[in-house]
């Protein structure tokens, strides 16, 4: 019998699943520690406990399937590799359009010439001489470069060209907004280009480190990956687009906890390391964002779930607020690593200077912490930068290698680098402390809990002189901020308040005394009208008190903690193209084609040339992305409009969707 392994890669735990081929049951499942420094130990881990707890032979399957959360978080955290944006015939206020400085963080930019007109006719040729001189000297402070030109969706021209340049110059990866995004808008395609870019070294080497187990174990099955939108792709494409990662672990989670539940209307309550991802099942499906993913702050365009992602998890950061008299918490967005879990790979030297920082009444602005290095790309560091992170050899405490305080900025810049993380207090710490969690060094929480409770709020008391006191305020902050993000997304899939800001409304006075049940002169109530599935490891640990303060069903399915992981064997293949047809004129039709634009004397003809193509197109793609039994659907929306009782065409789009079943071990040469 041949079987179907899972695997989601998260930002704490990497789990695997086997599921029978029919994907009527899970047959094992396993969890393992994420290991950054070399993915491919977590993912090993997982996969060979799931396969020896299932009795499975390697050899039996014949299809695997990885969902992550590392892109999504890395955007969350604002994290990735540098970069470098060639924006081609954009003056410079377009940069400050759609987040799109602010996305760059820094990273360098080039401004050419070139670019093309509305109707695909070109502005001014594309400066190659320019581009060529400047490629070369980026190309060792980069890990990719992101191209975006005016009208690319037009005509591709210029960013083709530049793509070949850069790629024969500097070896470097390269992203051209136009492969990404069919729609207008070039600063936002260029943010989505720049995303994508950044995502490329993370994903390939997530993607690597699988396909290195894999091949060790002897299994020959294709790998697919989950997209955003909680389709399928084969990892080769995802190498090219990981964009369209973003979401991939939460569009699994989806997938799975409607297979898990079977419920057909629900908040989907998705609780990991890092983030908290919540969706409406609507009828059993999905809702897709038709704005494009949002992650992290930034509107891309790439088509997934529509999904409220915070940066709320069970590792987010605690942030004492000491501002005001009683002081209080906030956690997130940043995920750091648990103190409790740094002690079970390091344990002498974290609780040495934990037991030092504790020796002293005088509480230290860096207690608790440590820093990790991570290794990576160093190019493009600051001189003050590049020492800091010369003299990080070991994981050690924070205070250890900062040796004055314009030091504090860089190592913020070497944690946005994704070159070091830090670790401290977590939720997941506050949990061991409070006995709910077990598999790491409680003894370990309990001291950097102790130290935190240390610092003074605004009236110069101490936060908590009892680390059990301090522990329950971290799980009810978590609890509170959950019920804002179940509200939020409830808010904004209701009709009801459509237009409303979700966020002001999940926090007005009356939806808070709502659901705190108020009893006054007036009395008001709140809850949810549908019942709420709550995934991750550690949902059954927090979630009975979020359905609790909100009055709702909570469902916490069996294999709730491995739901990722099932969702990515259940899906399916899809792939869509996209194009458009214009009227420069009168009895003139052009055919806007990835080859070129091509006029046409009829609309009609134009529109079945444009069809052909695009079929052809998501055709071909979906079989790159593992498709097999493919089926076809195109769908043609024409705008036109009546001017003197004469009908009159505006514009046209096609889009053709090509779907089918991933291909597996024995039947790969299946078109």
């Amino acid at each position: 019998m041949a079987y179907f392994l899972g695997v989601d890669t998260g930002g704490t735990y990497t789990d695997a699943v086997i599921v029978d081929e029919a994907a009527t049951q899970v047959i094992g499942k396993a969890k393992s520690l994420t290991t950054r420094g070399d993915l491919a130990l977590g993912i090993g881990r997982a996969v060979d406990a799931a396969l020896a707890g299932a009795g499975v032979a390697a050899a039996d399957i014949s299809m695997v399937s990885l969902s992550t959360t590392l892109a999504t978080n890395a955007l969350v955290e604002g994290q990735g590799g540098r970069v470098a944006l060639i924006f081609i015939g954009f003056d410079a206020g377009d940069l400050e359009r759609g987040g799109l400085t602010e996305a760059l963080g820094g990273d360098p930019v080039l401004r050419l010439a070139g670019g093309h007109e509305h109707s695909g006719s070109e502005t001014a040729p594309l400066d190659l001489a320019a581009l060529e001189a400047e490629a070369a000297r980026l190309g060792p402070e980069v890990m990719g470069f992101a191209v975006a030109s005016r009208f690319a969706t037009r005509n591709p021209a210029h960013e083709v060209a530049a793509r070949d340049l850069i790629r024969r110059v500097t070896g470097r990866p390269v992203t051209c907004s136009h492969e990404l995004s069919a729609n207008l808008n070039g600063p936002k395609r260029a943010l989505t280009a720049v995303l994508n870019a950044r995502l490329i070294g993370m994903i390939d080497r997530l993607v690597a480190a699988c396909e290195r187990h894999l091949a060790a174990l002897g299994i020959a099955a294709p790998l697919m990956v989950v997209r955003g939108d909680g389709a399928l792709i084969s990892a080769a494409m995802v190498r090219e687009r990981p964009i369209e990662t973003i979401l991939s672990g939460p569009a699994a989670s989806i997938v799975g906890a409607r297979w898990l539940t079977g419920a057909p209307d629900a908040l989907v309550s998705d609780i990991g390391g890092t983030t908290t991802d919540v969706a409406l099942l609507r009828d059993g499906l999905p809702e897709i964002d038709p704005e494009g993913a949002r992650v992290g702050g930034f509107r891309t365009m790439v088509e997934a779930v529509a999904m409220r992602t915070t940066g709320l998890g069970g590792d987010s950061e605690v942030h004492l607020i000491t501002s005001g008299l009683e002081g209080g918490l906030r956690l997130g967005p940043r995920r750091l690593i648990p103190v409790a879990l740094l002690a079970v790979d390091h344990p002498d030297m974290v609780h040495m200077a934990l037991d030092r920082a504790l020796s002293t009444e005088v509480a230290g602005e860096f207690d608790g912490r440590f820093v990790i290095p991570m290794g990576g790309n160093p190019g493009g560091l600051s001189a003050r930068e590049a020492a800091l992170l010369a003299r990080i050899t070991t994981p050690m405490p924070l205070a250890q290698p900062i040796t004055s305080r314009l030091e504090v900025a860089a190592m913020e810049r070497l944690v946005a680098r994704g070159l070091v993380m830090i670790a401290g207090v977590t939720p997941s710490d506050a949990s061991h402390v409070l006995g709910r969690l077990g598999d790491w060094d409680a003894q370990a929480a309990e001291k950097a809990v102790r130290l935190l409770g240390r610092r003074r709020t605004g009236k110069g008391e101490r936060f908590a002189t009892d680390p059990l006191v301090l522990a329950q305020k971290v799980v009810d902050q978590l609890t509170t901020q959950t019920v804002d993000c179940l509200l939020e997304a409830a808010f904004a899939e209701d009709p009801a308040f459509a237009g409303e800001p979700p966020e002001v409304l999940a926090r007005h006075v009356l939806a808070q005394r709502g659901i705190a049940g108020h009893r006054g002169v007036v009395q008001a109530t709140l809850r949810l009208g549908v019942p709420v599935i709550g995934l991750g490891a550690s949902a059954p640990a927090y979630y009975g008190a979020v359905g609790d303060r909100l009055g709702a069903e909570m469902i916490l399915p069996e294999h709730a903690g491995v739901a990722n992981a099932i969702g990515a064997v259940v899906g399916q293949v899809s792939q869509r193209a996209r194009g458009i047809v214009t009227s420069p004129g009168e009895g003139r039709f052009v055919a806007h084609l990835a080859t070129g634009n091509q006029m046409f004397a009829s609309r009609d003809a134009a529109l079945d040339a444009l069809e052909a193509a695009l079929t052809e197109e998501a055709t071909e793609r979906a079989r790159r992305a593992g498709a097999a039994d493919l089926r076809i659907t195109p769908e043609r929306n024409i705008r036109e409009a009546e001017i003197e009782g004469r009908v009159m065409f505006v514009e046209a789009s096609i889009s053709v969707t090509a779907t089918g079943r991933p291909r597996i071990a024995h039947d790969r040469g299946v078109a």
